[in-house]
């Protein structure tokens, strides 16, 4: 079964059985379901989609569109766009809400639904189950026939939203212009290909793309992992470039690679941004979710400021940096928040701060790497089965730990430890269970995560 109805949206593999994928009976169903609820609770007939590069994504774009015309909604049809792009269209048109068709990292033959609400941020988990309790009741009404909604294409966005960045008094065109820097860049057969180049060269860069042609035939694993970068490593230092950088096929993930053609480390990307907007800031608070690096808790206090930790989703990440009224945030996968552009995680708003904080440093981005706190991560990963009872592990691993660890229950399970820490989490977008651990060394946070996934073993 790979149909996911989560805070996430909905999310599935394309083909199989109406109700177990991500079938066009399905994506009927969960559509008017969202339409009708942006019309009960914004008052707004209107709602913004756009789509990333997947195969699927023309077909699944038109049988939203025309689901939401039937229910009675205007659509704003973005094109071929980025999630952060998206939602920055949303309040900008005054929408109700929006829908960006996008299976983010997942391979290509997943798509999904992502859900946003009249400020173009996430929905809720709150709202979520309203729209998969009207999914399951059947209780949409359509439009008759003198209420059919419209049909807008409006391709100018991304250019709007790199305009957005380039205005920001954070981001120093000028200084970045300046060093001329030579980027090699992986759109891994997606929607980066459109935005990230054209950012680049508005400031002055010299790009190499690669995987650039928009087809939905992903060249490697779209998750932007080390083991999957091979190719931009090897170009990267080919070109003699500065940097190399890498997105996931909506573009809200983001991870750079050294000149050498090492990672900088997808975990860092949101260190460095903060690490320089702190700077710019006088400091400030920061968020980060319960799966990212001690690093940005460090780093934080170096500027003085409070360091929170959220639950692992962008909604959640959000809703922390509100109630802290943090000036940066996001999640250790790269994904960079900056509140006073929006508040969404934005692999181009990452790239033009990445880029004001290394040609302020005048170094090459290798050094510049080396001077952060340094963690290694293990990322680990179990198919879900069935005969997994996480309740009943999750207090066994609580009992067993509770004198040596501080424990953390708002997201799965986080034990702490003194040299080092594990979270075990059920993921919002896979049937899987997510075993994350961290420590100074890889051989630790290595020992970390196999000793837990042994105690899960003993539990059953």
């Amino acid at each position: 079964m790979t149909l996911i109805k989560s805070i996430s949206g909905f999310r599935g593999t394309i083909g199989g059985c109406a109700g177990d994928n991500l079938t066009p009976q399905d994506i009927v169903e969960c559509t008017a379901a969202f339409g009708q609820w942006i019309l009960q609770k914004s008052g707004r007939n209107k709602i913004v989609v756009g789509r990333d590069g997947r195969i699927s994504g023309e077909i699944v774009s038109q049988l939203v569109v025309s689901t939401l015309r039937s229910v009675g909604i205007n659509v704003v049809d973005l094109g071929l766009s980025t999630t952060p792009t998206v939602e920055m269209a949303v309040p900008e048109e005054a929408a109700g809400g929006g829908i960006v068709l996008t299976a983010s990292h997942n391979p290509r033959e997943w798509n999904a639904l992502k859900l946003l609400n009249q400020k173009g941020e996430f929905i809720s988990a709150a709202d979520g189950k309203e729209i998969v309790d009207l999914v399951s009741q059947n209780a949409v009404e359509y439009a008759s026939v003198d209420r059919l909604g419209t049909y807008t294409y409006n391709d100018s966005y991304i250019q709007k939203h790199i305009e957005a960045i380039l205005a920001l008094t954070l981001t120093d065109v000028e200084t970045i212009r300046a060093k001329k820097f030579r980027v090699v860049v992986d759109a891994i057969n997606s929607t980066g290909a459109l935005s990230v180049p054209p950012l680049l060269e508005a400031l002055g860069c010299t790009v190499i793309l690669i995987n650039g042609a928009i087809n939905g035939q992903f060249a490697h694993n779209p998750e932007p992992l080390r083991e999957h970068l091979g190719e931009l490593a090897t170009e990267v230092k080919r070109q003699k470039a500065h940097l190399g950088i890498a997105v996931d096929p909506d573009v809200d993930r983001l991870v750079f690679m050294c000149e050498d053609g090492e990672l900088f480390g997808e975990e860092y990307t949101l260190v460095a941004v903060s690490d320089y907007v702190l700077s710019k800031r006088g400091g400030g608070n920061t968020v980060s979710n319960l799966s990212s690096t001690r690093a940005l808790r460090d780093v934080t206090a170096r500027y003085g400021g409070q360091y929170f930790a959220a639950a692992v989703g962008e909604v959640n990440v959000v809703e922390k940096m509100k109630a802290v009224n943090a000036v940066i945030g996001g999640e250790g996968n790269g994904g960079v928040i900056l509140p006073e552009l929006h508040y969404g995680r934005d692999a181009l708003a990452g790239i033009a701060l990445f880029l004001s904080l290394l040609a302020h440093s005048g170094k090459q981005i290798s050094t510049l790497r080396r001077s952060y706190p340094t963690y290694e991560m293990h990322k680990g990963k179990i198919e879900r089965s069935p005969n997994i009872d996480l309740s009943k592990i999750f207090v066994f691993l609580r009992e067993k730990y509770k004198n040596t660890a501080e424990i953390n229950t708002e997201d799965g399970l986080k034990l702490d430890f003194e040299d080092g820490w594990v979270h075990l989490r059920p993921s919002n977008t896979e049937p899987i269970i997510r075993i994350y651990a961290e420590s100074t060394s890889q051989n630790v946070a290595s020992s970390l995560a196999r000793k837990i996934m042994d105690d899960m073993r003993l539990c059953k």
